[in-house]
């Protein structure tokens, strides 16, 4: 049995070193089951060799060479398999030159963006993109993927295999696109890691609100697209949001696990060192160009961390901020975000009146926190009944414990 020192090592290897393993076998060999299989037996004969021959000066390389011997073995063996990977790297290499090779494993080059440009393609269902990023990726076995969404792993490994068979079928390129189409590409990236992330803020459904791993495992994601994309100012922006909204994490639960709403919670419980980290990256994200929507995001996120309470928070500047969001990324849901700035700044009677305006569409009829406002809002004006009406259909539409026993707990005096 290997020893701890040995399972110690191979774990934080395996941490940090499986995105770029994998990415590099995926860049030589073409194939994506093949460099995970490779790399899975990689680390088993890590936890067979180490303890008896001792930790390598260079784990990666280890890996990464032993890796390569046993996929260039598997090769060996089969022959017909070996002769559709050639076909696939010649169609590869045919759209995008290969990236120099480095040696025999001496130095890992991070190739890890084409593994994000890939898992984030756009030929892909958006579910399916989520759960590649967080299997290949974040290192997540298919079991922990299906947990962190709460699905049958027997569901998630269908989800899994499927995106795999489209990539296979549909020929999709192992490689980071160029300057032209990369902007476009970029945000779909983006999308998959903030998506992984608000499923840990605030869980779809379950007995938990936050699953504070999954937004962690988000936020390392994006530290990784930071150094590897360091010009790009909406990775910039996405990282700034993520850490100063996972920054309150702390405090947007009680004792027991229930939901503490932003004006309630204890500002002392707030990360500051999250906090000063995503307040330096938020002048990065919002100069040198054009704004995005991540960036501007991430600066109404500074201002609420900022404030000392909620009634001295800049709502004026707010409202401003969330002007500027819908104008790059019009949505019923910044719409909804801005009409309760505006009921902060205006009173509730001005926020209200937005949200009738919004009553009507689709993407917030069943979409509970519009429901959770409107009956916020109605009960600041004295108007019970219709804010107890709200706040039913609130809960009949609410995803977790914590927010359901909040919203029976508000019409608890009806």
């Amino acid at each position: 049995m290997a020893d701890g020192r040995a399972v110690t090592a191979v774990e934080a290897v395996f941490r940090e070193e499986r995105g770029r393993l994998l990415a590099a076998l995926v860049r030589r060999f073409g194939d994506l089951d093949l460099a995970e299989e490779v790399t899975a037996e990689a680390i088993e004969a890590a936890l067979v060799h180490w303890p008896v021959n001792g930790v390598p000066p260079n784990p990666g390389a280890w890996l990464a060479t032993t890796a390569r011997r046993k996929a260039v073995d598997r090769l060996r063996r089969d022959t017909a398999y070996a002769a559709r990977l050639a076909i696939l790297q010649v169609e590869a290499e045919r759209a995008a030159p290969p990236a120099p090779e480095t040696g025999d494993g001496d130095d890992l080059p991070d190739e890890r963006l084409l593994l994000f440009f890939t898992c984030g393609h756009p030929a892909l269902p958006a579910e399916d993109r989520v759960a590649l990023s967080l299997r290949c990726l974040a290192g997540l076995t298919t079991p922990e993927v299906a947990r962190a969404f709460l699905v049958p792993t027997a569901t998630m490994a269908k989800r899994i295999v499927r995106a795999k068979k489209k990539i296979r079928e549909a020929r999709i390129p192992f490689r980071v696109p160029g300057p032209d189409e990369r902007p476009e590409r970029l945000a779909g990236v983006l999308q998959v890691v903030y998506s992984i992330f608000t499923e840990g803020y605030v869980a779809s459904s379950g007995s938990d609100l936050q699953r504070p791993d999954l937004a962690e495992e988000a936020i390392r994601l994006a530290r990784i697209l930071r150094r590897l994309l360091p010009a790009e100012r909406e990775v910039c922006g996405l990282l700034a949001l993520m850490l100063l909204v996972h920054a309150r994490r702390d405090a947007r639960t009680a004792p027991g696990g229930g939901l503490v709403l932003l004006a309630d919670q204890d500002r002392g419980r707030w990360d500051r060192t999250m906090i000063e980290e995503g307040l330096a990256l938020v002048p990065v994200a919002l100069t040198g160009g054009p704004v995005g929507p991540y960036g501007v995001q991430a600066a109404i996120a500074a201002l609420h961390d900022e404030a000392a309470d909620v009634t001295t928070t800049d709502w004026p500047q707010i409202v401003a901020l969330y002007d500027v969001l819908f104008s790059l990324t019009p949505s019923p849901i910044v719409a909804l975000n801005r009409a309760v700035a505006v009921a902060m700044r205006d009173g509730p009677q001005a926020g209200l009146a937005l949200l009738e305006q919004l009553a009507d569409e689709p993407q917030l009829r069943d979409h509970h926190p519009f429901h959770v406002a409107c009956a916020d809002l109605l009960s600041r004006l004295g108007r019970d009944a219709e804010a107890a009406a709200a706040y039913r259909r609130a809960l009949d539409l609410a995803g977790t414990e914590p927010e359901r026993a909040h919203l029976r707990r508000k019409l608890a005096p009806e």
